[in-house]
């Protein structure tokens, strides 16, 4: 695979210990688990419906945009069982994908299909209309779907399991496909996307989390937790521009990450048998704004490539239909030594802008945890974090907490969507937010930065421009965030331009990607460089 270089220069504001984000329970169950894994969707015609699905068989709408919400329980001939994802067509009828319960004791047919419910009134009621990867006892896990607004098909990405939490080695993963072009009455047999199986275990090693998206002119990507041809863990990725008849003749591997995306956060459930839950599954995007960034890919995930004590959320992204991808970059800006996880990513796209929410742990020592908000309006060059929860929790492992978070933005209307379990009460949370309020008060005090000559070989010279006296600090890091030399420490400086000259003598760098952070009041710019020896 051939890797590009991109500069990216990461501008990150100060954070507030408070939210001032209007926050509002969906819905609240003491000592149930049916409440998790919350997914949210609108109806971009009409952006005050909308509607968010939940473990196991709950649906609640709101009509007004997010203040105010009525929950429905889903019944299907099928049985219902967790793992909801909605969507909306271009009619403004909205779908509810979940796994399938028929209820008999004893028997193999639970999760054995992905069903598709739909509601033509917002939300208020669900008509059991179709299924789909109907094989035999195989099990299927972790749907995802979408709408190709220009043509009103849906797409469906899923894994389908040999058996379920099987550490046979017979048993496998795979991603498979199915697409409907009669608004969910059928749906094509499905396909197989993945060249490589992986296990069935429930860990690291099976394929999990193949979330599609529609490209400007109707391609569809999906990206998903898997590993390349050697067993190293990392995303793939994978690509159809003919409707999904046909995808790539090998797939993608588009980056590693070491440890894989499911890892262990203290205070969040884990399976009988140890299995984490997906912490850091990965989730792919695509710019169709029609904007600067118009085209662009975009995949995000959590891994503890640092420390084990340390998850941190990633971002890459393509600007050729996923030819190429850029080299992983951290989204959080906190200290090292603090957990982000559940990563999820929308984009606006009326106007290209990137919001990923995560729950983050940088404000506290102990379990509590607070839910955070990364905004970029310039295709992911420059990221703003904002905590968009008012008041942390502190999860117990004895409760189940799901797989993950959810957000829908649509013309600067912000609607994130997580689940909170705090003194044994699990709820599920909106917050209020529009987009000017993510980026308010954010003083550009720092005017450019420049970095020469990049790559570098021996000495490497890093320049800034301050549009008025600031207190500054400068250190050259990894591309973990650990500082390796420290060039200014807190100093005050005058306006104008400053330059500061690193050589590499005695620092013991091998070839590759490092950073150059700059702190200026309180804002965080990170400035990418490439050694080469």
């Amino acid at each position: 695979m051939k890797y590009i270089y991109l500069s990216f220069v990461l501008l990150i504001s100060s954070l507030p210990a408070f939210s001032q984000f209007t926050n509002i329970e969906i819905d609240n169950s003491t000592g149930s688990d049916y409440l998790s894994e919350p997914f949210i969707n609108f109806n971009p015609d009409n952006p005050n419906e909308i509607v968010v699905g939940t473990n196991l068989s709950y649906a609640f709408y709101s009509h007004d945009g997010g203040f105010n919400w009525t929950k429905v329980e889903l019944t299907s001939d099928y049985g219902v069982y967790g793992d909801p994802c909605v969507v909306c067509d271009t009619n403004g009828d909205f779908y509810f994908f979940h796994l399938s319960d028929p209820g008999e004791s004893g028997g193999d047919d639970w999760v054995d299909r992905v069903v598709c419910q739909k509601s033509t009134d917002a939300g208020v009621s669900w008509n059991d209309i179709s299924y789909t990867g109907l094989n035999g006892i195989k099990k299927n896990d972790k749907e995802y779907a979408v709408i190709d607004r220009s043509t009103n098909n849906i797409y469906l990405t899923w894994t389908q399991a040999d058996a379920y939490h099987s550490s046979a080695p017979e048993d496998s993963s795979i991603i498979l496909f199915s697409a409907s072009e009669d608004a969910g009455v059928t749906w094509n047999q499905p396909l197989r996307l993945s060249k490589k199986a992986g296990d069935s275990n429930g860990g690291i090693n099976m394929l999990r989390s193949a979330v599609p998206c529609i490209g400007p002119d109707g391609q569809i990507y999906v990206a998903w937790a898997g590993s390349n041809s050697i067993g190293e863990l990392g995303i793939v990725f994978d690509k159809s521009i003919d409707n999904g008849y046909t995808w790539l003749q090998e797939d993608k591997f588009v980056s590693f990450i070491p440890g894989g995306c499911q890892f262990h956060i203290p205070g969040i459930w884990q399976q009988d048998d140890g299995t984490d839950p997906g912490t850091g599954w990965p989730n792919t995007a695509c710019d169709t704004s029609g904007g600067i960034y118009n085209g662009n890919i975009y995949i995000c995930w959590a891994d503890q490539r640092n420390d084990p004590n340390d998850a941190d959320i990633w971002f890459v992204r393509s600007e050729d239909e996923g030819e190429t991808w850029s080299s992983p970059f951290r989204v959080n800006n906190d200290p090292s030594g603090n957990h982000q996880f559940f990563p999820f990513m929308t984009i606006d796209q009326t106007n290209g802008y990137i919001y990923i929410v995560f729950y983050d742990r940088r404000n506290h020592t102990d379990n509590a945890t607070d839910v955070f908000l990364a905004v970029s309006e310039d295709g992911g060059e420059t990221f703003i974090n904002r905590k968009i929860s008012s008041t942390p929790f502190t999860p117990t492992e004895d409760v189940f907490f799901g797989d993950y978070t959810n957000i829908i933005a649509y013309n600067n209307m912000i609607r994130p969507v997580w689940t909170r379990l705090n003194g044994g009460t699990i709820s599920i949370q909106t917050a209020i937010i529009e987009a000017p309020l993510l980026v308010e008060n954010i003083d550009h005090i720092l005017l450019e930065t420049e970095s020469y000559p990049n790559p570098f070989k021996d000495e490497i010279h890093f320049s800034f421009k301050l549009r008025e006296k600031s207190e500054v600090s400068l250190s050259f890091c990894d591309v973990f965030g650990r500082e390796i030399k420290i060039l200014r420490q807190n100093e005050s400086l005058k306006p104008g331009k400053h330059v500061e000259t690193l050589n590499a003598e005695h620092l013991n760098l091998i070839s590759g990607m490092y950073f150059f952070k700059l702190t200026s009041d309180n804002k965080v710019t990170i400035r990418e460089v490439v050694y080469t020896k």
